[in-house]
């Protein structure tokens, strides 16, 4: 039997709650599953995450299992109705469409034609139907708006039928919440960790309840018909108006017997940007921010749009390193936002590209290669904390980096051939630097560039930072894998203080470089001819692997050569500009600006 404070107990109460009493509005309000999708993913925080989506992947047996013992094992609870399994639940438990253990559950994947169709289940005739794409007033407001906090204020105040669900289910799951104190658990602060933990939310019910302000949710609440637990109105009258605060870096929960604010267990040694941002930044543009972090570092953050990489963010990166160079011992790198980085803007390369302002063009991507190459070349030491999405770009910042700290959940790659495109920011320099490095007398040296080159020709990801190794964006021996994502910049920040205090020197530039020249262009070569003549790739695809072969293989050399870094970033800037002036590159780009999706022409 699970323990009362534990996350799994909690989880299963709070998290089938949810779920349970969705299910019952949507039954009620006839909403479809695609509706309920499209609105759950925005504020749980990630559109994965969704409710029958998540539903799905869980398997729907296992949510009907754990209602049915909670309705059976909490006789007195207030919201015991809903625990009960809707008519369409039981239609699909016993016509054994459970999820993806049964290959359908509320969504399902079939062949048609030799393309994969997503089909939606239709919850009054239990009936498939090919999935429809909906769309929300108020949710296309929030599309341009990171902030889940800013989101969820703009999502609760609409007027439309968003709005209504969202007050709906939220009111009803704050109350419910609220209530189980401290029947399920002790302190407000372990709920939200379980939702967290447990279902994927970036906020729990208490922190979401807190970005709409306590007090003006809970008279809402109460006209809904969702009253709170008592704890709650003796709170706000003594004066508390939130369920948490910040002081002095640290954050703090209302502690309901002590009636007093005290610091969450276990997060005394972390280091969180949005605690100490507002009283700790020394400088910042419209796209980063500069934090210090205390004893001699400080913290460069990206806030893009995907924390993507444009101009703001090279000014941002070559201030970080000036300051840091003048009065600090080192600067991480890392940031707070669901991805580290997706990359370049691309949406900058292309207007340049359409436009043919190739020689502008040509000093953007040199001012990005030299900002990687200060990077690596800097007085200080710089490690870089990346999580979730580190790619393109945001791969190159790491691969010139002096150490880095990496999240265990760590998608990172060079895709840039998936847009038509050869790595332009070191990434490719950095690949031939790494083979010739890792070169060791006996090597069969081309089966070594082989791998290097279809690792960037096959726009390979990472899907954790482990098999980041084993691709070699990571560096056995120098990054570290932190498992805990709260203790990244802390770990990072003493990684930094490391190198610094065990007497980092500045680097030297490196020019002996090994390359392999013409053999391994030859090879480059014949591979994407050989993929060609068996309908792999398409002729564009050829075009690319033959700009990436040569910048890897150092050009047209006529033996294994040593050449420098400049030499190589030379070619790879070259071959960057070259492509972006294809047609086929410009449709590429253009496919995933507009639609998100990668184009093979």
């Amino acid at each position: 039997m699970l323990a009362k404070d534990t996350p799994a107990f909690i989880g299963n109460r709070i998290g089938v709650f949810s779920i349970m009493s969705l299910l019952h509005y949507v039954d009620k309000t006839g909403m479809t599953v695609e509706e309920v999708d499209k609105l759950t993913g925005p504020v749980i925080g990630h559109p994965k995450s969704a409710t029958f989506r998540t539903t799905d992947v869980v398997g729907l047996d296992t949510m009907v299992h754990v209602a049915n013992g909670l309705s059976e094992n909490a006789p007195n609870d207030e919201a015991k109705d809903l625990f009960a399994i809707p008519e369409f639940v039981n239609g699909m438990v016993k016509n054994n469409w459970l999820g993806s253990k049964t290959n359908q559950g509320f969504y399902k994947k079939e062949k048609v034609d030799g393309k994969s169709e997503f089909y939606a289940l239709d919850l009054k005739t239990l009936e498939y139907k090919p999935s429809q794409k909906v769309k929300f007033a108020s949710l296309e407001t929030t599309k341009a708006v990171d902030s889940l906090t800013e989101r969820l204020k703009i999502l609760f105040a609409a007027k439309d039928k968003a709005g209504d669900f969202y007050r709906a289910t939220f009111y009803q799951l704050f109350a419910y919440s609220s209530n189980r104190i401290p029947e399920i658990s002790d302190e407000l602060y372990k709920i939200d960790a379980a939702m967290n933990a447990g279902f994927g939310w970036e906020m729990g019910p208490f922190e979401k309840w807190d970005a709409l302000g306590v007090e003006s949710t809970i008279k809402e609440m109460e006209a809904s018909g969702n009253k709170p637990a008592q704890w709650v109105y003796d709170m706000v009258g003594a004066g508390a108006e939130s369920f948490y605060k910040i002081e002095d870096g640290k954050c703090l929960y209302y502690d309901i017997p002590s009636k007093s604010y005290k610091v969450i267990p276990g997060t005394e040694d972390y280091i969180l940007l949005s605690n100490i941002r507002a009283s700790n930044t020394i400088w910042k543009n419209s796209g980063t921010t500069i934090t210090d972090i205390g004893d001699g570092v400080l913290n460069l953050e990206f806030h893009t749009k995907m924390n993507t990489i444009g101009g703001e963010v090279i000014e941002g990166i070559n201030k970080a390193i000036t300051l840091a160079e003048t009065n600090y011992k080192g600067l991480v790198i890392s940031n707070e936002g669901a991805n580290f980085s997706a990359g370049a803007n691309v949406g900058m390369i292309f207007m340049m590209a359409v436009e043919q302002d190739f020689d502008e063009l040509n000093m953007v991507i040199k001012a990005f290669q030299n900002t990687m190459m200060r990077v690596r070349y800097s007085s200080i030491p710089v490690v870089v904390a990346p999580h979730q999405m580190a790619l393109g770009g945001g791969c190159e910042i790491c691969l010139h980096a002096d150490k880095v700290v990496a999240h265990a959940e760590l998608y990172m790659g060079l895709v840039e051939f998936g847009v038509g495109l050869i790595p332009g920011g070191g990434g490719t320099k950095e690949f031939a630097l790494r083979l010739s490095d890792e070169l060791q007398e006996g090597d069969i040296e081309l089966n070594n560039f082989r791998e290097r080159f279809l690792t960037i020709g096959q726009a390979k990801v990472s899907t954790s930072a482990y098999e980041a190794f084993e691709l070699g964006y990571l560096k056995k021996g120098r990054d570290v894998v932190v498992m805990s994502q709260n203790r990244l910049l802390a770990e990072a920040k003493q990684y930094c203080l490391q190198l610094a205090d065990d007497g980092y020197v500045q680097p030297v530039q490196r020019k002996d470089i090994r390359v392999l020249g013409k053999q391994a262009l030859g090879l480059g070569y014949i591979g994407a001819n050989s993929m060609y003549s068996g309908n792999y790739i398409s002729e564009h695809d050829v075009k690319i692997s033959q700009k990436l072969a040569y910048v890897l293989s150092g050009g047209d050399l006529s033996q294994p050569s040593l050449v420098s870094e400049e030499y190589l970033l030379g070619l790879e800037r070259e071959a960057f500009v070259s492509l972006c002036a294809e047609r086929k590159t410009l449709e590429r780009i253009q496919s995933i600006l507009t639609g998100g999706k990668v184009l093979r022409n």
